[in-house]
């Protein structure tokens, strides 16, 4: 069973930045589009940014130019930079692996970041 796991997350205070890490595991990491979503208390599911088997990347307009998403196939782990956080990005973040070509995807359990001060 594959298995995703976030790391990095916390309190940190407005203005501040923090690196997301998801490691995962028993899948083949290259042929999955990576990417993270966050949910915050009442709202739905949101795309923060994903990438591609490729290395192209997507944001959503809300985080764009403030978070940058890497990964390093070599450790089958992808990265969130978020820097000039706010509160407003106050949520759980979760790391979704998904394959195009058979539609197959997984979720890591979420790490929970808080922006305050």
């Amino acid at each position: 069973q594959a298995q995703l796991v976030e790391s990095g997350g916390g309190l940190v205070q407005p203005g501040g930045s923090l690196r997301l890490s998801c490691a995962a595991s028993r899948i083949m990491f290259s042929l999955y589009r990576m990417g993270w979503y966050r949910q915050a208390p009442g709202k739905a599911r949101e795309l923060v940014a994903h990438i591609t088997t490729g290395g192209s990347t997507y944001y959503a307009d809300s985080t764009k130019g403030r978070f940058s998403i890497s990964r390093d196939n070599a450790k089958n782990t992808v990265y969130l930079q978020m820097n000039s956080l706010g509160p407003e990005d106050t949520a759980v973040y979760y790391c979704n692996a998904y394959r195009t070509s058979t539609t197959t995807q997984y979720w890591g359990p979420g790490t929970q970041v808080t922006v305050s001060s």
